[in-house]
């Protein structure tokens, strides 16, 4: 959502600017500027990535201005101190049922191995790479982004020099030579606010997601491996909660303690 207000607030603030300043909206309207610098950014990163990697160009546009809905690190400690509450209490093989019914795959995976006996070590490795892999998927993803932005600008000043070339067979017309010099300066307003408003921070924000995401991996791996090597309840939640944010490691601390006040009334 904060996506899509960042780009009507840009939207408006060029089309208010250019009123300020004297200058037509109309002048937006130039179908070969979009396509030279849509069209043609398009073509360059479809150049510079293989075409199994921009068929994914639609699903990392959606996820970035749709953030994917992930547990808060707050949920996944309360989750993973209940496991190690239910391990303490009835062995580790009581995980399962929490294994079947979480829809984490990644926690499921853990879970699993733990139940099914995996050596300590294995289990790391196995969990780390995965967060590996999934980095370096991610950061080819936003990689596309930040290349289009990287070719935007520059195509904006082809159309330009296109559209300054255009123009000279205008000379003798003063008008026509006006709206053809306009005209060229479209593709370059066009390449350079696609570039710097758009693929740009667009790149950034899959950066960001990818980095929640990880570092909510990184404290379920912590949390799944202290459970397989017994830590108590109350040690897993000291050691996790170093993850959340101080603000929010307040409102964590004063909900598990209101949690403890209700069972002990």
């Amino acid at each position: 959502m904060s996506s899509i207000i960042g780009i009507i607030i840009a939207l408006l603030a060029i089309g208010i600017g250019m009123v300020l300043k004297g200058a037509s909206l109309a002048a937006l309207y130039n179908p070969a500027a979009y396509l030279i610098i849509f069209g043609g950014t398009a073509a360059a990163v479809l150049i510079a990535f293989p075409l199994s990697e921009f068929k994914k160009f639609p699903i990392l546009l959606k996820i970035a201005f749709i953030e994917p809905k992930l547990p808060s690190k707050s949920d996944q400690i309360s989750s993973l101190v209940e496991c190690s509450e239910i391990a303490k209490k009835e062995g580790i093989l009581a995980l399962e049922e929490i294994s079947n019914n979480t829809k984490d795959p990644f926690f499921k995976k853990g879970l699993e191995m733990i139940i099914d006996g995996y050596e300590l070590e294995f289990i790391e490795e196995v969990l780390l790479d995965e967060v590996a892999a999934i980095d370096k998927r991610h950061k080819t993803g936003a990689l596309i982004f930040t290349q289009a932005g990287t070719y935007a600008p520059t195509l904006g000043v082809l159309g330009a020099v296109i559209g300054l070339v255009a123009s000279l067979g205008n000379l003798n017309d003063v008008e026509k030579l006006g709206h053809s010099i306009s005209a060229a300066f479209i593709a370059t307003l066009l390449g350079i606010f696609s570039g710097y408003v758009l693929w740009h921070p667009l790149a950034n924000k899959l950066k960001r997601i990818s980095k929640k995401e990880q570092e909510l991996k990184l404290l379920t791996i912590e949390g799944l491996l202290a459970i397989y090597r017994g830590v108590s309840p109350s040690a897993l939640e000291k050691k996790l909660v170093v993850y959340i944010d101080p603000k929010e490691r307040k409102k964590f601390e004063k909900k598990t303690e209101d949690d403890v006040n209700e069972q002990i009334a």
